[in-house]
């Protein structure tokens, strides 16, 4: 069975709404890094953060002393359901589902109610910090706001998680007491993290990001939200989403990705909306995607978003979809001209264009993709 998009929401470090961002990235701009910095260490990092701006005009009990993930997630969801023109009341809340993909999870308020039990002991635990440590924390806000009392789930993974969210929806929505199916990825950004990612060798020091290099120079990390609204008619159509697969060395990575766009290729494809960011996907999916569709016009918007992990998933088909209804595409920015893909190094209209593929290769051995449809 094949779902629609019928409504998307955005929460990036370029802002929130659809448009605005969509029209912030074709005329090639890009996230301002800010410097983090942790009072117990010496090292600083760079990452691209939401905007304060971003989150005006969201306010319920719920977030009062919820984390940054969770408010993202809520403003993401909100617009995606404002979009689509739905309104939840008590009959269509029932039949809604509610499926979030994260990666990281509330690192900030994880770190906070440990650190006050290593510092003060046991009985200094917070019973307010505790429950935003846990993943599923920001599923129970946005439902409770909403007033979702059908399904609710929260996937665990790395970047590919976000695809990984659209095939389980696709096994909900085989369910007809579900209308809609409201998926979500989330992520905030912590100095914690980027010093993980940093000892993973995956990080680099800062910006630019540059997709496709011959050196993986690295990633800078990136915090916000992604939200789509599934339903059985919408404006775009997911014809396909791959289950994807596993790899147990990065060098098999190519191997996967091979699979999935082999799988999506069945038809003429007008894009790839890729998810190079630096590190060793960059080849990995380089080497797939020119053998196989390598006529196929490539974008990947990490350069100017930052990667995003568990929201970067739902950031990519948020823009394959606004690609093939606004046919064009944005610049790929830092990108050298001498890579063997076809880039879209500007604007590039694509008229006419009726399909994309969506590739998720994750940093923790995980690899997934999905073919869009416009009519």
């Amino acid at each position: 069975m094949s779902l629609a998009i019928a409504g998307m929401g955005w929460v990036t470090p370029l802002g929130t709404g659809i448009d605005s961002v969509w029209e912030r990235l074709l005329q090639g701009e890009e996230a301002s890094a800010t410097t983090i910095s942790e009072q117990f260490a010496d090292r600083a990092y760079n990452v691209f953060r939401v905007p304060e701006s971003a989150l005006k005009g969201i306010s319920h009990p719920r977030l009062r002393r919820a984390s940054a993930i969770s408010r993202f997630a809520a403003v993401a969801g909100l617009h995606a359901l404002e979009s689509a023109g739905l309104k939840l009341e008590s009959k269509t809340a029932e039949r809604i589902a509610l499926i979030f993909a994260i990666s990281n999870g509330g690192v900030i308020y994880t770190k906070r109610f440990y650190h006050e039990i290593v510092g003060a002991g046991a009985q200094a635990a917070s019973p307010l910090l505790f429950p935003e440590t846990v993943f599923n924390a920001p599923a129970s806000h946005l439902a409770a706001i909403l007033g979702v009392t059908g399904a609710t789930y929260t996937l665990v993974g790395d970047g590919a998680v976000g695809l990984a969210a659209i095939t389980m929806a696709e096994e909900l929505m085989a369910n007809e007491v579900l209308d809609y199916c409201l998926v979500v990825g989330t992520e905030e950004i912590d100095w914690l993290l980027c010093d993980a990612y940093r000892r993973w060798r995956l990080l680099r020091t800062a910006p630019p990001i540059e997709p496709f290099s011959k050196q993986n120079r690295g990633m800078i990390l990136s915090e916000g939200a992604g939200a789509i609204l599934l339903a059985r008619d919408g404006f775009v159509t997911i014809e396909r989403a791959h289950p994807g697969g596993h790899f147990r060395r990065r060098a098999d990575a190519e191997k996967i990705l091979k699979r999935i766009l082999c799988d999506l290729d069945q038809v003429e494809i007008d894009f790839v909306v890729s998810s190079a960011n630096g590190t060793f996907v960059d080849q990995a999916e380089s080497q797939a995607l020119q053998k196989i569709v390598p006529n196929a016009l490539v974008y990947t918007v990490t350069p100017a978003l930052g990667e995003g992990v568990g929201a970067a998933g739902l950031w990519r088909i948020i823009l394959a979809a606004q690609a093939l209804r606004s046919e064009e595409v944005p610049p790929v920015l830092h990108a050298d001209h001498s890579v063997r893909l076809r880039l879209s190094f500007s604007r590039t209209p694509i008229p006419s264009a009726q399909r994309a593929i969506v590739l998720s290769c994750g940093l923790n051995q995980q690899a997934a993709g999905l073919r869009l449809a416009i009519q």
